[in-house]
């Protein structure tokens, strides 16, 4: 059985190509609305509604395999960091084969966030969840986000959004989830690989499986 955590996991051009979202060059390295406020005026906080969305500054990744230090520069932007993606891909060792694990981008959360048990690697071993981790995803995604955080995942192969979108990363990929809604049954996606495509909703069960066999860092 193939597991997240020993195994490469990057965005790889071939897998790009195969799922028709290859990058054919370099997108603008920030990307985000005008209007952007700072991250203390956009965050909404309606946990007496089951929901809460963080107010995150976009960036798109500049390259097919920068998804791992752009979701985590993502991910942080929420807490008001503003950290480069370079500067993200040195400290978890990202080269063209891409960034290998969770694992190498928990300890840079901790580190940038600035407290060593912020954040911790659950695995989904299987190739698909099961209600159990679906269910204990839902609670992490509910706590993380609640705790002003975002949560990142590593994802691979294809799920469909709640608009009836296709999301299709057959090499792999990592993306932020940045809110949730419905008490966490439905969660918001911050995804670097295509600013027109950079904000959508999944259910947590389809978020589940495409994080199977791979695996996410949460507080």
């Amino acid at each position: 059985m193939r597991t997240d955590l020993i195994r490469k996991t990057a965005l790889t051009a071939a897998g790009l190509a195969f799922t028709g979202g290859a990058i054919a060059g370099p997108v603008t390295a920030a990307y985000a609305a005008s209007d952007a406020k700072p991250v203390s005026q956009t965050q909404t906080d309606r946990k007496g509604h089951g929901e809460r969305q963080l107010g995150v500054r976009y960036e798109a990744q500049p390259n097919f395999y920068y998804c791992g230090p752009a979701a985590a520069r993502n991910a942080l932007s929420v807490q008001g960091k503003d950290i480069s993606v370079d500067a993200m891909a040195k400290e978890m060792g990202t080269t063209e084969a891409g960034t290998n694990s969770i694992n190498d981008i928990t300890p840079v959360l901790n580190k940038e966030t600035g407290k060593a048990d912020a954040y911790h690697s659950v695995e989904i071993s299987k190739p698909d969840a099961d209600a159990k981790q679906t269910d204990q995803l839902r609670a992490d995604v509910v706590k993380t986000v609640d705790n002003g955080r975002a949560v990142v995942a590593n994802i691979a192969g294809t799920t469909t959004d709640t608009d009836g979108g296709i999301h299709s990363f057959e090499g792999g990929h990592y993306i932020s989830v940045v809110g949730y809604r419905d008490n966490g049954a439905i969660v918001r996606i911050a995804d670097s690989a295509d600013p027109n495509t950079a904000s959508y909703e999944v259910t947590v069960e389809h978020l589940a499986d495409w994080i199977a066999t791979r695996g996410y860092a949460t507080s």
